[in-house]
């Protein structure tokens, strides 16, 4: 009776929001989102010593409290999975009841399928974040929705498809006369999802143009095939015939049309690129690229300025003010918005359906 009468005087514990990027332009998500929420950012310092070492210092009483730590990726990545694990860790010994992850563009989500000889680098993010002391990731528009099942606590990954289909409906005049395309047959689930949800046509580009991950998505060659069995007679293998792309076609009539091309990352533009010219000469008036993390790497801004590309619409989970200004074509959807709605009802323990309403599986 003692116990219970001492937990009942407990107050509910707080919640922190901490961010853990020591670069002013990854912080401003962070900004917005506690501006949403009506609460202080939590205090910490976060910097680089000058050996380069990662050095953070918590500046608060965390004990007992649900912590979320926001963290952006820029372009330099591995300093901000440091700045993460750190940061996770400081809190987990400083006796913090709950550490959730706030990590909007999931970093390496790419290197989620065994290629060769490489290694499933996202699964070892999954371990090392497990171990810094996380306890929940929220995150948006994984690269892969099964990256999901390598972490044994819950991840939510929220979908960016509503703010980015609202903007077509809004931002594009005729947007009726539009048709979604799929830059390769990899991205047409996603392609198709906006398309019914839209209730506009589809269209699949394939062909050799593309070199999209799929191809080698699982060629472990090992061992080398070049060695000769003399002397054993084993299991003879049939001979797998080499792979050949057909020229790039276009699957769907985009002509006299909008095309409006969507994916979920758009870093390396070459691809998106080349997509525009062959919907262009396919008879496509207006090209818009809709991406969830807008990575722009290298010198994307300058090839989508000279390209066919109208418009390039991403969403803030990448910090990518530098290159808007390099390229007035890129836009920016805020999405600060879902992400707080979900840091508050997790921590007022309510349901998350609600913002998976009207998500489809393929999405």
């Amino acid at each position: 009776d003692l116990k219970d009468s001492c937990r009942m005087n407990v107050p509910k514990s707080g919640y922190r929001v901490f961010s853990a990027n020591s670069s002013a332009a990854c912080t401003e998500l962070a900004k917005k989102i506690t501006e949403r929420l009506g609460v202080e950012m939590g205090k910490s310092v976060v910097f680089q010593e000058s050996n380069r070492e990662t050095r953070v210092d918590v500046k608060e009483s965390v004990r007992g409290q649900t912590i979320f730590i926001i963290q952006t990726i820029p372009r330099d990545v591995n300093t901000a999975i440091m700045e993460l694990l750190i940061m996770a860790y400081a809190l987990k010994t400083s006796c913090a009841k709950n550490i959730i992850g706030v990590i909007p563009y999931f970093p390496y989500s790419k290197q989620c399928k065994m290629r060769k000889r490489g290694s499933i680098v996202c699964k070892l993010l999954a371990s090392m974040l497990a171990k810094s002391g996380l306890t929940h990731i929220i995150t948006m528009d994984l690269h892969q929705k099964e990256i999901q099942g390598f972490f044994g606590f819950p991840v939510d990954n929220l979908r960016a498809s509503p703010y980015l289909i609202q903007y077509i409906q809004e931002e594009i005049p005729d947007y009726r006369n539009a048709i979604i395309v799929a830059k390769s047959p990899a991205a047409a689930k996603r392609a198709q999802s906006y398309a019914e949800r839209l209730r506009l046509g589809l269209a699949v580009i394939h062909g050799e143009a593309q070199c999209s991950e799929s191809d080698m998505a699982d060629g472990r060659h090992s061992p080398p095939s070049v060695r000769n069995t003399t002397g054993h007679t084993g299991l003879e293998l049939p001979l797998m015939m080499a792979k050949e792309k057909p020229p790039i076609t276009v699957v769907g009539d985009v002509g006299g049309r909008i095309a409006i091309i969507v994916d979920d990352i758009i870093d390396d533009v070459g691809d998106f690129v080349a997509a525009a010219e062959i919907l262009k000469e396919r008879g496509a008036y207006k090209i818009y690229i809709m991406a969830t993390h807008g990575l722009l790497s290298a010198d994307a801004p300058r090839l989508i300025e000279e390209s066919a590309i109208d418009e390039v619409v991403v969403t803030n989970t990448v910090p990518h003010e530098v290159q808007k200004l390099q390229c007035p074509k890129i836009k920016t959807v805020d999405v600060s918005m879902i992400l707080a709605e979900a840091i508050r009802r997790i921590h007022n323990g309510e349901s998350m359906a609600y913002l998976f309403r009207n998500i489809t599986v393929d999405d």
